[in-house]
């Protein structure tokens, strides 16, 4: 039998919300015999439960958990989504899309951007944008699921989705619920903790329950219950790089049909998200307390909206950074426990399932042999930094100087990792890495280009080919316009196959 006896027996999840359910209906559909799962939550500590906007990946997870999709989309009041589009970032006046999937297809060593370059150093180029088979289709309120085809323009793209973070939440817990976890209800009060080394032992709840388990995994939000209240583990704080720490969150009725992606509008003191649901938008400012008051932005908000608000805009408070450690002792944080990024470019719930993909890969047994958790923090870690960098990328590019935050932020020193990437980009176009990014190139190429990092050249490899890039990529942009325009349009294709009742 091996060491078999050193198997965890029990996990106990603390707290409910997407990263809750999202934990119990991944690992119950993984751990399959000899653990039991158990959430605690409360009914009247509420989750922050926004319209909340994804990025691909979200579709393993899903899979992941044995979900179908049209009945994820039904449950949640779904919508699809290609990208976001980012307004006044660079400039006032001026958008650009950030898309899922690549520009264009690539008909050459050199990727498709460097032959753009050129084009545009003799002649009027239209926007990188028209080169994406994403914005193709979202530009005319389009969508359909990519073909598989990878000889066809319409496999050239990838989508996520946008939805009701509570309506997920609770469509994970029926399934969850269905997979045999056990979900008490009850707040905690106490957390005890093993004589000797620190560990987690129990959890008591306000009836006097006393709740036990192996493992330990914190999603009760910002507090950080476990992870912070009870192990002190520390937070690294990054405001001075991503100094925005407050947002309002309203929804408010539809404005016609739900677009097929997210709008992020940059504003005074901040930014302002769109987030387009079947039955309602999900609105919401985020700003700098520093600069705005939570009264201010409430009004500019309400002002801003589409259609009728449907709620008083609520606050909420952050500190964006991250855990000295998301996995200590035998606990691991997991949401908004483990730290926070602003949602500008929706990685949140990602953030969630890569630590829960990270778990299944580094599951432990009950000795929790330190190199598995020194592994997975290392892994978060570098995680985290890269998506930081690239937030910080839209925040440091702008020529933007009517209020302070943008001439704080184009005027403030940036980690090296990214002035590094930064100034690549200036000197050739070129994108380098180090690496696992979750945002690959095609999307540091959207946001350089489009928050007017221009190349002051084009790669030199490009000189010595013989391709016609300008009439490929003239040929390229006609048949995505002609693709696009046979989609059906956004609504129709939820109709057809995902309509909530």
């Amino acid at each position: 039998m091996g060491n078999s006896n050193r198997q965890i027996r029990s996990i106990v999840i603390v707290g409910g919300g997407s990263a809750g359910w999202m934990a119990a209906a991944s690992l119950a559909n993984a751990l399959t015999q000899g653990c039991e799962i158990t959430l605690i939550e409360s009914d009247e500590i509420g989750t922050v439960g926004v319209g909340e906007a994804t990025i691909p990946p979200i579709k393993t997870l899903n899979r992941t958990m044995g979900l179908d999709e049209a009945e994820f989309m039904r449950r949640t009041q779904g919508t699809f989504k290609l990208g976001i589009q980012f307004i006044d970032w660079a400039q006032q006046g001026h958008s650009y899309f950030h898309q899922f999937g690549p520009h264009g297809v690539q008909f050459d060593y050199s990727p498709l951007h460097q032959y753009w370059l050129k084009s545009r150093q003799y002649q009027d180029m239209p926007s990188i944008d028209e080169y994406s088979m994403a914005w193709a289709a979202a530009s005319r309120g389009k969508f359909d699921r990519p073909s598989q085809d990878p000889r066809q323009v319409t496999s050239m793209y990838d989508y996520a989705y946008h939805f009701d973070a509570g309506l997920y939440a609770k469509y994970l817990r029926e399934v969850s619920e269905k997979r045999g976890v056990k979900r008490l209800e009850g707040k905690i009060v106490h957390v005890d903790l093993r004589a000797g080394d620190g560990f987690v032992e129990k959890v008591r709840l306000t009836d006097g329950r006393e709740i036990t388990g192996d493992l330990f995994i914190d999603c009760s939000g910002f507090r950080g219950l476990l992870i912070e209240e009870a192990l002190q583990t520390g937070y690294e704080d990054w405001s001075h790089w991503l100094p925005c720490d407050r947002a309002m969150a309203v929804p408010c009725e539809s404005a016609g049909d739900p677009l097929p992606y997210t709008r992020a509008t940059a504003r005074e003191a901040g930014w302002q998200w769109r987030i387009p649901l079947q039955h309602r938008i999900g609105n919401g400012y985020v700003f700098c307390s520093q600069f705005m008051s939570e009264d201010e932005a409430a009004s500019l908000l309400l002002q801003r909206l589409d259609g009728k608000a449907l709620a008083d805009p609520r606050p909420l408070r952050f500190t964006t950074g991250r855990r000295k450690k998301f996995w200590n002792k035998n606990v691991i944080a997991l949401g908004l426990s483990s730290g926070f990024m602003e949602p500008l470019e929706s990685t949140s719930l990602h953030l969630v399932q890569s630590g829960i993909s990270k778990l299944l890969a580094l599951f432990p047994d009950r000795d929790f042999d330190p190199i598995v958790s020194d592994e997975y923090n290392r892994l978060g870690n570098a995680e985290f930094e890269r998506i930081r960098d690239f937030l910080v990328l839209h925040y440091k590019l702008t020529t933007r100087d009517d209020s302070p935050l943008w001439r704080y932020t184009s005027a403030m020193s940036i980690p090296d990792s990214l002035q590094h990437k930064m100034a690549h980009f200036k000197r050739y176009g070129r994108i380098v890495t180090d690496g696992y990014d979750l945002f690959g190139p095609s999307s540091w190429l959207a946001v350089q280009l489009g928050q007017l990092n221009t190349p002051e050249r084009h790669d030199p490899l490009v000189d010595h080919r013989r391709v016609d890039g300008d009439n490929t990529l003239k040929q390229l942009r006609k048949a995505m316009n002609a693709a696009a325009d046979s989609m059906p349009t956004h609504m129709d294709f939820i109709r057809r196959h995902c309509a909530a009742s």
